[in-house]
């Protein structure tokens, strides 16, 4: 009998045996099973429409004919990337691109900081949420009304900016038709629509500074600039510098819509950049390989820069994607 009672004692006693760290994980993902449920539209989605078209990347290395399909296409190499680096409008397409790209990151860039930065000082409410409300409206009209507002007020023959224009003296300009004025239109429109939207993750990021710190500031004597330079812009310089990266990844990659609404025969010399000219090539005359290259050498160009940027921020800075 003591051997019995000793025997089931030992069993009380002893220690549960250990759970392996993976067993754990798989505990933990069960007990949050709904969290993994909200999860599951958003991973289909970037499975289906994000990864699973980088099936079809093989198609820049391959002389793809519709009737063989991919892997019955022959396999020709890197022949429509040289291709593309031999074509005459190789110069001209990557010029005209990282012009549009660069001059409109460059500009556009700081207009949505600056107007954080001003509507966090205002001291009306009611005057923020109107100039707000002003300032995000464009961003909700689409590319195709945007293009038809551009054309109406700067028509050579009724557009208000013409007409401006003549009654200061001065003669009428085809924006539209004249070469030069593709790249200002462009910018200038894009900076109108994006700018108030973009502001919204810089005021979030103001409303994210410590309160106590304007207030010891005010105390000290210091005016509004001073706590701006000082406080606020060092408040969101983390978020600055993200933004940065995330939108130099983006300079091959210029706007399809709205470069390609907004081309004229006449203005062709600077409004043809790499993604109107994949369209071209790619849906009009149906040559989907060399289509599909250029696209490959846009995105790998893209990737090279936000790498570099994000390794140069590292490095200057705290802050950084990875």
């Amino acid at each position: 009998m003591k051997g019995v009672i000793c025997e089931m004692t030992d069993s009380v006693n002893r220690p549960a045996p250990p759970v392996s760290p993976r067993r754990k994980k798989l505990l933990r993902a069960l007990s949050n099973w709904q969290l993994y449920l909200f999860l599951l539209p958003t991973i289909a989605y970037f499975l289906i429409f994000r990864y699973y078209p980088m099936y079809g990347l093989q198609i820049a290395f391959r002389n793809f004919k519709a009737n063989k399909g991919i892997w019955g296409s022959a396999w020709v190499g890197l022949k429509n990337f040289e291709r593309f680096f031999a074509a005459a409008d190789f110069t001209r397409l990557l010029t005209n691109t990282l012009a549009v790209s660069v001059e409109n990151l460059l500009l556009s860039f700081p207009v949505p900081i600056i107007l954080a930065l001003l509507l966090n000082q205002m001291p009306s409410k009611r005057y923020k949420k109107l100039v707000q409300t002003v300032i995000y409206a464009p961003h909700f009209i689409s590319t195709v009304v945007l293009v038809g507002i551009i054309s109406l007020f700067f028509s050579p023959s009724s557009g208000i900016v013409n007409h401006i224009i003549s009654a200061l003296g001065g003669e009428r300009i085809h924006f539209m038709a004249e070469s030069r004025w593709f790249r200002p239109l462009y910018i200038g429109s894009e900076i109108w629509q994006s700018a108030g939207w973009g502001s919204i993750l810089y005021l979030a990021a103001l409303s994210g500074i410590n309160p106590e710190l304007h207030e010891a500031a005010i105390v000290d004597g210091a005016k509004k600039y001073q706590r701006v330079w000082h406080i606020d812009i060092p408040g969101i310089l983390p978020t600055v510098v993200i933004m940065f990266i995330l939108n130099s990844g983006k300079v091959m990659a210029v706007g399809f819509e709205k470069a390609y609404l907004m081309q004229t025969s006449l203005n062709i010399s600077t409004s043809e950049i790499i993604a109107t000219y994949v369209y071209k090539r790619g849906l009009l005359q149906s040559q989907f390989s060399f289509s599909t290259a250029v696209g490959v050498f846009e995105s790998v160009v893209n990737l090279i820069l936000i790498c570099t940027v994000n390794f140069i921020s590292r490095k200057v800075s705290d802050s950084s994607l990875f």
